[in-house]
C-alpha cells in the first residue's frame, strides 16, 4: 500500500512576481506552517480563486472555510494563528505603532513600487524612482539604532519592506553604498534569514543572482 502525501488544509495562491505575495511568504516560512503554495497567473486565477474571492486577485488564502484577499489580515491571522515566534508586539500601543508604520509603507513606498512595475520606461516610473530612492536613503540612518524596523525583534514591518529592497535591482533603483551604509546592512541580515530564503519564488531568485 502506497503512502498518502498529507495534505494541508491552508492554500496559499501566490503570484511570484508579486511583492504583495511575497509578504505573506515570508510570513507563511516564518511560522513554518504547513501549507500549499500554488502559484498563479494574475491574468487567469484559478477556479478556487475565482469561485471565492469575489476581487478574482492575488495573493488568496484559503484555510478551510475562511478566504483572506487582502495580504496584511493575511498577516496578521496568520501571526494570531499560529503565535510562534510572535510577528507583532505584545502591548496595544506597539502593535498601533507596527500597523501604523505597515500602512505608511502602502502610502510611501508600495504606491511607488506598483507605479514602476506598470511602466518602467514611464516619465511617472521615473518620478517614482526617485522619490522612492530619497525616501530609503532618509531612513536608512534608523538601521544604525536598530537591527530591524524600529525594532531589534523581525516583525510584520520587515515582511512588508523586505520585498521591496530584495526589488531593488527589478526597479532600477541603485542605492549609493555611503549614504545608505546602514539601510545595505539591514537588507544583508533580512536576506540572510532562512525564512527569507525560503520565501522566494523562482522568479524571485532570478532578481538577484
Amino acid at each position: 500500500m502506497g503512502v498518502v502525501a498529507k495534505r494541508s488544509s491552508m492554500t496559499f495562491f501566490s503570484n511570484g512576481e508579486d511583492h504583495y505575495s511575497h509578504r505573506v511568504r515570508i510570513v507563511l516560512a516564518e511560522k513554518g506552517v504547513t501549507v500549499d503554495i500554488l502559484d498563479a497567473d494574475p491574468n487567469n486565477v484559478p477556479e478556487d480563486v475565482t469561485s471565492s474571492n469575489p476581487y478574482n486577485t492575488l495573493p488568496t488564502l484559503l484555510d478551510r472555510e475562511l478566504v483572506l484577499f487582502e495580504p496584511n489580515i493575511m498577516m496578521e491571522y496568520l501571526d494570531e494563528r499560529f503565535p510562534h515566534p510572535p510577528l507583532l508586539p505584545v502591548y496595544p500601543v506597539a502593535r498601533a505603532e507596527s500597523r501604523q508604520l505597515m500602512y505608511r509603507i502602502q502610502r510611501d513606498w508600495c504606491v511607488h513600487v506598483d507605479r514602476i512595475l506598470k511602466d518602467k520606461n514611464s516619465a511617472e516610473a521615473e518620478e517614482s524612482r526617485t522619490i522612492l530612492t530619497e525616501s530609503l536613503l532618509s531612513i536608512a540612518p534608523i538601521f544604525a539604532e536598530f537591527s530591524y524596523f524600529m525594532s531589534e525583534e523581525f516583525t510584520l514591518v520587515d515582511c512588508c519592506i523586505a520585498p521591496i529592497l530584495w526589488r531593488l535591482p527589478a526597479l532600477g533603483i541603485e542605492l549609493p553604498e555611503k549614504q545608505a551604509k546602514h539601510l545595505l546592512r539591514y537588507m544583508g541580515r533580512l536576506f540572510e534569514r532562512e525564512s527569507f530564503r525560503a520565501s522566494l519564488s523562482e522568479a524571485e531568485k532570478e532578481i538577484r543572482v
